[in-house]
């Protein structure tokens, strides 16, 4: 009898034991993916403001490019920034103008060089002529990354690792 239940006892723990590492995978897990989430929703919002600025030709075919929109503030402001601007190599460094840091919850809370103590994300993004033609296109680039873990990004790689968001379209010039 002081067997048995000494063997039931060894096998409730054990269970109990499992149980409680798999909880803890479990909410570690959800943690990953929850930055993950909000770093895809970060530079989604970048793209979209970034295709919302002028790139267009006028009425009479003269190109118009918004080369001045201050894209780092919230609400933007239209003079003071770096609009559609070329900036080839802003993915791999911070570069004025064309970075800005959030914190957890995604406000901006940093726009130089250097993170703030409360930033939690880096956002870098880049403007560059469609490397595919010579038409009248940019190609955008957003990438985010977490400030705790950068990965390669501070070294100057720009390929997306894991927990960081990239996204990449282009933006054609269309008459209004």
């Amino acid at each position: 009898m002081l067997v048995e239940a000494l063997v039931a006892a060894l096998i409730l723990t054990t269970g109990l034991l499992t149980m409680a590492e798999l909880v803890r995978v479990a909410a570690a897990t959800n943690v990953v993916a929850k930055n993950r989430t909000l770093a895809g929703i970060l530079a989604e919002q970048k793209i979209e403001q970034l295709r919302a600025l002028a790139w267009e030709f006028d009425a009479n075919g003269i190109p118009v490019s918004d080369a001045s929109t201050d894209t780092t503030v919230l609400p933007e402001s239209p003079s003071g920034g770096t609009g559609l601007q070329s900036s080839p190599d802003s993915l791999r460094q911070n570069s004025v103008g064309f970075v800005d840091h959030l914190d957890g919850g995604g406000r901006v809370v940093g726009r130089g060089v250097q993170p703030p103590a409360s930033g939690v994300y880096t956002r870098r993004w880049s403007i560059e002529p469609n490397p595919t033609s010579s038409g009248p296109a940019v190609l955008i680039q957003v990438l985010v990354t977490n400030l705790r873990n950068r990965g390669r990004a501070d070294q100057g790689a720009v390929t997306r690792l894991p927990g960081e968001a990239r996204l990449v379209t282009l933006k054609v010039r269309k008459p209004r």
